[in-house]
């Protein structure tokens, strides 16, 4: 695309040339320089598309397994890195992904940080738990849980399989933000000071407690449980009323008031039944996405990527995507959306991709 500015006289690039040398010492930069570079006409972002195979990361975690404990290393996990942001443990600019693993028996222990959390478990048998702020809940494939901000977590597993689970994160803003804090517990594992069950029965029945005030601004429910999110896809399924770049695709919410349930991490899950053809699709905000059921493929730009369950993702900001599921798919996603409406920089685009 041609600059948006007009092109500067060379006639006098020496002097230019010495004076941006000149002035270099002393911490200062010409604008009119770098400003092609600072002030895009559309998303430039080094973060490319990539797709990570369940199985692969799999089997490194289980050889990491034998090297360290999930006690010593605070939390056993497998980066993701996007191979255009190397270095800067991110998948897209502004969030992380990894995946983690705990054995029977193990411990992941208790601590909070300013960073939220987010974990889509992907293979959990009977045993896996997590605990925040003393309540514990069980883990199961497909359920969705939230470590709001600067809340006390630790993770365990009582069972005699291992289970993984996709940590994401808002790691890359914060650090921009330099507004990183953390904390361990006083204790490996939290005391019980809750019954387990209690965060849903409390907040998710359409019903809050009568002087409830909201907190951090993260959801009151920690976990989503799967079963019940994929029952509201299939009900919403009979009403046939697909959007033609989504499927049939929900969010989940903070009961409180409606909103995002996590501020800074806007997750999703989508139905795409089998045969159906997305239309071109982008927006703003670099996207996670990860495989449930089903098995497809996406366009991402000009590359198809091949997913099947527990495979893992990216769409980088403005990049069109299409999806193309060869058999009924679900998908969960995370982006930073939330972030880019609350600052009126989210944008999308339908159907044939612009020009800008």
């Amino acid at each position: 695309m041609a600059s948006t500015n007009p092109t500067p006289s060379t006639d006098n690039a020496a002097e230019r040339e010495a004076f941006y040398d000149a002035i270099d010492p002393e911490h200062m930069r010409a604008l009119w320089s770098v400003l092609d570079d600072l002030v895009t006409p559309q998303p430039a972002s080094r973060c490319q598309p990539w797709l990570w195979r369940f199985d692969a990361v799999r089997t490194r975690l289980e050889q990491a397994g034998k090297l360290i404990s999930a006690e010593e290393a605070v939390r056993r996990v497998l980066i993701l890195e996007n191979p255009g942001l190397r270095g800067r443990a991110s998948i897209t600019t502004s969030l992380y992904a990894g995946i983690q693993s705990v054995l029977p028996g193990e411990v992941a222990p208790s601590h909070r940080h300013t960073q939220s959390a987010l974990r889509f478990v992907l293979d959990a048998a009977p045993g896996a738990f997590t605990r925040v702020d003393g309540e514990k809940t069980e883990m199961h494939t497909g359920d969705f849980v939230i470590t709001p901000n600067w809340h006390f977590h630790d993770h365990g597993n009582d069972g005699d399989q291992p289970v993984y689970w996709l940590d994401g994160l808002d790691i890359p803003l914060v650090q921009f933000l330099d507004a990183s804090f953390a904390e361990k517990g006083s204790e490996t594992q939290q005391r019980d000071a809750r019954p387990a069950g209690d965060s849903l029965a409390r907040y998710g029945a359409n019903m809050l407690p009568v002087d409830y005030r909201p907190g951090s601004g993260a959801s009151p429910i920690f976990n989503y449980p799967y079963a019940r999110s994929r029952e509201a896809l299939e009900i919403m399924r009979r009403r046939d009323e697909w959007d033609p770049c989504h499927g049939l695709k929900m969010r989940y919410v903070n009961p409180a008031d409606g909103g995002w349930a996590i501020p800074t991490i806007g997750t999703t899950l989508q139905l795409l039944p089998a045969g159906f053809v997305t239309e071109t699709y982008r927006s703003t905000d670099a996207t996670v996405f990860v495989p449930v059921e089903g098995r497809g493929r996406s366009r991402i730009g000009e590359q198809w990527f091949e997913w099947g369950p527990r495979d893992l993702f990216v769409c980088p900001s403005w990049a069109p995507i299409v999806h193309e599921p060869a058999e009924d798919a679900v998908l969960f996603a995370y982006s930073d959306r939330p972030v880019q409406e609350a600052l009126s920089l989210w944008r999308e685009s339908r159907g044939v991709p612009d020009r800008g």
